[in-house]
């Protein structure tokens, strides 16, 4: 299969750890909503992950952004992450906008893969009109994700701009799996209502904060 191409995939059925214990508690998802989904460790949130919601939330025309505070990246070092409760309790008092909600869905589910949690979602939430968020830092290293491929199938994708990251995120293996599905920049508010694979790069004010940078400044 190369790269500029989707493939049709049953997603029907998950990994056998999508499925809940017990039953997760989600914020309100009447039908008809248009919901972001912003997943990551948030180790620790910071003003980069409030500028990214907030843009998602204005130019794709969201009613909600949900952060998913990951028990655990399976792609980063755990020997830093700090204690999930404390993170949820750092996202809540970052969240000022009352749009923003958190949810520590993962965790109950049992299983850190998004592709997991958003598979889960779509069942549980028929008729939300569901887009992931991502920063562009992130795209870069969406090859590395988990079915990867069948995600891409599975809702449209909204990328948003980071420092230093622009050129680099496009021409990634997964920027280059997208690119003939990108929709323009000035259509953005049709994204959540699209059929995927679809996607949209997003451009809008841009903070330097990174957790990387922020727990690094912490052990000084």
């Amino acid at each position: 299969m190369s790269d500029g191409v989707i493939e049709t995939v049953n997603l029907a059925s998950p990994s056998p750890r999508a499925e809940p214990r017990p039953f997760p508690t989600l914020p309100p998802h009447p039908p008809g909503l248009r919901i972001g989904l912003f997943g990551g460790s948030f180790n620790p949130p910071h003003a980069g992950h409030l500028a990214v919601s907030l843009i998602a939330l204005r130019r794709l025309g969201l009613d909600n952004v949900w952060w998913l505070v990951s028990p655990g990246n399976p792609l980063k070092d755990r020997d830093e992450l700090e204690p999930l409760a404390a993170r949820l309790a750092e996202a809540r008092r970052l969240a000022r906008d009352p749009r923003i909600k958190v949810s520590a869905i993962e965790a109950a589910l049992g299983s850190p893969f998004s592709f997991d949690t958003v598979s889960y979602l779509k069942r549980r939430c028929p008729g939300v009109h569901f887009v992931w968020i991502m920063g562009a830092d992130n795209l870069s290293s969406f090859h590395r994700w988990k079915r990867w491929r069948d995600f891409l199938m599975l809702t449209p994708i909204a990328v948003v701009d980071r420092p230093g990251s622009t050129l680099k995120a496009m021409a990634s293996r997964a920027g280059r799996a997208l690119a003939p599905y990108r929709i323009s920049e000035s259509a953005a508010r049709l994204l959540p209502c699209a059929k995927p694979p679809a996607f949209v790069f997003l451009h809008g004010p841009r903070s330097p904060a990174s957790s990387t940078a922020l727990r690094a400044a912490r052990q000084r």
